[in-house]
């Protein structure tokens, strides 16, 4: 097993087994405030200090990395499966479908997708849910354009002109000989946009825009420390650190299973 692999695995596994261990092991609660140990250091009772409320840091980081690995493993998925349906249909139909398809999809390609998912949060309001909605809306898009570009490679392959020939049906043509061929292309795309979409909802949150006021989270946290960089440092540095071990795993782990396979790339 390569090492890139390992080490990114490792940091993906840490992350989980403590957004995990912040329920199963019953970690001070997040928003208990104790003003008067306000912005106290790191220490053996609270491991990342204690923040401008007095609450405690580690907790907030644990309950945020829940938040942050629930929106990214959600939006990926659902923009995963829609990018798949969509590109395959255009892919492998062709002719005006498929023109009509991409046009839409220059149409979103023509807005940067952070400014349109900061402008349908701004507009629905601070949420989980319209959280993942928002960034949905924007992040199918890349998955549609890669699965049509390998299906229209895919469908020029003997196996698929043969089946063709003897009357499977587009449906089974698509689901029994083509998805099993781009699935690893798109796995390890999927990889890279849990990356992206963790920054982006890290983004979204230190605005102010992502999940409400009483949930804690790393962009959240972020930008509760940045006023106070000299007096208490340890409010954004922990969850500074966290944002940057879980992206570097997330595309270590998709450097690696792009070398697999795709080794002569």
């Amino acid at each position: 097993m390569k090492p890139k692999l390992l080490i990114g695995g490792a940091l993906v596994g840490s992350m989980i087994l403590l957004a995990v261990g912040a329920d199963v092991f019953s970690l001070q609660n997040p928003t208990a405030m104790d003003l008067a140990s306000r912005y106290a250091g790191p220490s053996a009772e609270h491991l990342f200090g204690l923040d401008q409320n007095g609450a405690d840091v580690f907790s907030q980081v644990a309950h945020g990395a829940q938040i942050s690995l629930r929106v990214a493993f959600t939006v990926v998925f659902i923009s995963a499966l829609i990018g798949l349906v969509v590109g395959s249909i255009a892919g492998f139909l062709g002719g005006w479908i498929d023109q009509l398809i991409m046009r839409f999809l220059d149409m979103f390609y023509a807005f940067p997708g952070f400014l349109l998912a900061l402008s349908l949060v701004a507009v629905l309001g601070p949420s989980v849910g319209n959280l993942i909605f928002a960034m949905c809306i924007t992040g199918w898009t890349g998955y549609a354009r890669l699965v049509r570009g390998e299906v229209l490679h895919l469908r020029q392959r003997e196996y698929v002109i043969g089946a063709l020939a003897i009357g499977a049906t587009p449906l089974r043509l698509i689901v029994r000989h083509i998805w099993p061929n781009l699935l690893g292309l798109l796995v390890v795309q999927m990889t890279f946009g849990m990356s992206g979409t963790i920054i982006t909802e890290s983004g979204l949150s230190f605005l102010g825009l992502g999940a409400p006021p009483t949930v804690p989270t790393w962009g959240a946290l972020l930008n509760s420390g940045r006023r106070i960089l000299v007096e208490a440092p340890h409010v954004s540095l922990f969850p500074g650190i966290a944002i940057l071990l879980l992206v570097l795993g997330f595309n270590l782990v998709g450097d690696s299973l792009r070398d697999w396979l795709n080794p002569r790339g």
